[in-house]
């Protein structure tokens, strides 16, 4: 494949930069790391490590040298970013600060912030005795979650401790980008509360731990937070339902709004944010966070990401379509939910940009600048479309049975074939069609579909817009589909020049990324395959109260499984959930089992589930039912209304040893 402009030559470590770690909190260790054939070399894996996609998390020098609470050693250490299941990278000179994979330096306006790659949540490792074997393209098992409240905790005691502080701010200092401590205390203060509300308007009644997170609930409430305006927000405050009796004076509302624009800057919405947490009670501050945002109580594993790019439709309930501008679109919204400085602001006046992100008359012109890279997602986008699955490392996990699994692909043609189509992983012209299933039919835990087409939200400056969906167009109104909202919001971000570059380079990419998602996507507008309720004008967005099913190519390698990680092993994804009334000797799905560990169990095939102190899945708790996708455990009726026999045990070993193959 041809190796991205920007790469290096000196970016060809054979390991790819990954170190090794003698012994973690769970016990885990390897002293070597192996990478499979995937299609990629060395540089290729590098390269999508370390190239930005313009998130902007806070500014680099904080990052570098943010101090864990209690303890001089610095947040990011090696031992603690593993604490949080990132995975380590020695210094390369794309990554010369030694960050986690996916971890990088963004350059926005002339500053330098920390921010996420796609990398961060589709690259893992599994462990096999001593050997760590890297997967590009495989579902992390990093805790997000975990992560974002530990670096708010530590950004609070740097403010509050005047040791750490005093630390900080020199450390800060010493490397040039600042030249006053105010500057770097009114900057850390201004972060602090930035992280610190996307915590709180983020928290979830189900805690996600290692390898999941409720990436769409974060990406529509960012997008909720930036398109309220002074309208809708004084509107809210003066709410009963929000203030009870304590309303406010209309020279109360002025001071708390004061200089509000009708698109709010993020400099407008930090002063909004400090002046309501000092006059509002936790009571009407929850409430007013009730009413603006969605709980992110969804909770899915991050997708592997080979064969993406040959997808139809993705996401794990066929939410993004790939032809057109999709996959631009797509990663837009990724970049918005890790933390993509948005500089949106009110137009002078219409501009081809407005007029592309279909921006009607009589309305409110939005000019969408962000630091989201279009240029760089349009390359990362076309990069995966080399990635390949990885295969069972026989040298490693040892040797797969022939006579088992030909066995097993009987049993596969019968059970799993209708809805997992085989495909050749090194077929340039390979295509995925998604199976799409009623989440009635298929079982599975509802949450995350019945949150993409349920959750509502203020449309504030996107109001009285017109968004396209398969069967019309939605006019926008006060309140409206998040996932409407989102699709307006990213198709402008799209539309819009990247403010950040030369103004020749900027338009010529800009002419040049839009060419290419239009003309040039190989993958073309098609319907959706399976059985669903389709979208109709009455229901617009039925179709995604739907589960996808793909080639299990690679699923080897991707525990925990169910979309929700709620099963740790495909031995156990063939097993039934335990019912009221079951034999209490039986085989089930665990009902609670540890995740965080890395270590390989190639007989039944995920990761080690229990014997150390890791995150306790609890399937109990709302979003993490372990039901459904029963097919194998003759609960669940193939697409014919056909339910099988139940698997016995050698039955499923058998289709184990054939899954391997994959």
């Amino acid at each position: 494949m041809v190796l991205p402009a920007c790469a290096t030559l000196s970016d060809d470590d054979p390991e790819r930069g990954a170190t090794t770690v003698k012994q973690d909190i769970f016990g885990d260790s390897f002293t070597t790391i192996k990478y499979l054939d995937q299609g990629w070399s060395p540089a290729d894996s590098l390269w999508f490590y370390n190239t930005t996609q313009g998130s902007n998390m806070m500014p680099y020098d904080f990052f570098l040298e943010l101090e864990q609470v209690g303890m001089s050693e610095l947040f990011r250490s090696h031992e603690n970013m593993n604490r949080y299941r990132y995975l380590q990278q020695k210094t390369s000179p794309n990554n010369p600060d030694a960050l986690p994979v996916g971890w990088v330096k963004d350059d926005y306006k002339g500053k330098n912030y920390v921010g996420l790659t796609c990398a961060a949540c589709h690259t893992s490792q599994i462990n096999y005795q001593g050997i760590g074997i890297r997967i590009d393209g495989g579902p992390a098992g990093a805790d997000m979650e975990t992560l974002m409240k530990d670096i708010v905790h530590a950004m609070q005691t740097t403010l509050n401790d005047e040791a750490v502080r005093t630390r900080f701010v020199k450390n800060v200092l010493a490397r040039g980008n600042y030249t006053a401590e105010t500057e770097v205390l009114n900057d850390l203060k201004k972060y602090h509360q930035r992280l610190e509300t996307y915590t709180i308007v983020n928290r979830s009644p189900t805690r996600y731990g290692y390898a999941r997170l409720d990436a769409f609930g974060r990406i529509y409430n960012r997008v909720l937070e930036h398109i309220i305006n002074e309208r809708e927000l004084r509107e809210l405050l003066r709410d009963r339902r929000i203030m009870r009796d304590d309303g406010m004076t209309e020279e109360e509302l002025n001071s708390i709004l004061q200089d509000a624009d009708k698109v709010l800057s993020s400099e407008q919405r930090d002063h909004i944010v400090e002046r309501l947490s000092k006059v509002l009670t936790k009571w009407q501050l929850g409430r007013l966070r009730k009413e603006l945002f969605n709980p992110p109580n969804a909770p899915v594993s991050y997708p592997f990401l080979w064969d993406i790019p040959q997808h139809d439709y993705v996401q794990w309930n066929g939410l993004a379509a790939n032809a057109g501008l999709g996959p631009v679109g797509r990663n837009t919204g990724e970049v918005i939910g890790v933390f993509g400085t948005l500089d949106w602001a009110e137009a002078e006046r219409s501009t081809l940009s407005t007029l592309i992100g279909g921006q009607t008359a009589g309305n409110t012109r939005v000019s969408f600048d962000s630091s989201v890279n279009v240029h760089n997602l349009r390359r990362i986008e076309s990069h995966l479309w080399g990635l390949r699955s990885p295969q069972w490392p026989e040298e490693i996990l040892g040797t797969i049975d022939k006579s088992s699994a030909l066995r097993g692909e009987r049993l596969f043609n019968h059970y799993c074939e209708s809805c997992h189509v085989r495909i050749d992983r090194a077929a340039a012209d390979r295509r995925v069609v998604a199976h799409m299933s009623r989440v009635s039919d298929v079982g599975t835990d509802s949450q995350m579909a019945v949150n993409s087409f349920k959750y509502q939200g203020l449309s504030g400056i996107l109001r009285n817009q017109y968004v396209g969906v398969g069967v019309g167009d939605i006019l926008l109104d006060r309140q409206a589909p998040v996932a409407a909202l989102l699709t307006k919001a990213t198709l402008n971000v799209v539309a819009t020049p990247d403010p950040d570059k030369w103004f020749l380079r900027r338009w010529a990419d800009w002419i040049s990324d839009l060419a290419s998602a239009f003309f040039h996507n190989e993958i073309k507008p098609s319907i959706k395959h399976g059985n669903y309720d389709p979208d109709t004008t009455a229901n617009p967005l039925s179709s995604l109260n739907s589960y996808k099913a793909r080639s299990l190519n690679g699923v080897w390698a991707t525990a925990p499984y169910l979309h929700n990680g709620s099963v740790p092993t495909l031995y156990d994804l063939l097993l039934p959930q335990k019912r009221p009334g079951d034999p209490q000797d039986g085989e089930y799905r665990p009902d609670k089992f540890e995740v965080g560990s890395r270590e390989f169990d190639p007989i039944r095939v995920g990761l080690r589930s229990s014997g150390y102190e890791g995150f306790t899945f609890d399937t109990s708790f709302p979003g993490n039912s372990n039901a459904g996708h029963e097919y194998a455990s003759g609960h669940t009726a193939q697409t014919t209304g056909e339910i099988l026999p139940a698997l016995t045990k050698e039955q499923r070993l058998d289709l184990l040893e054939y899954l391997k193959t994959l």
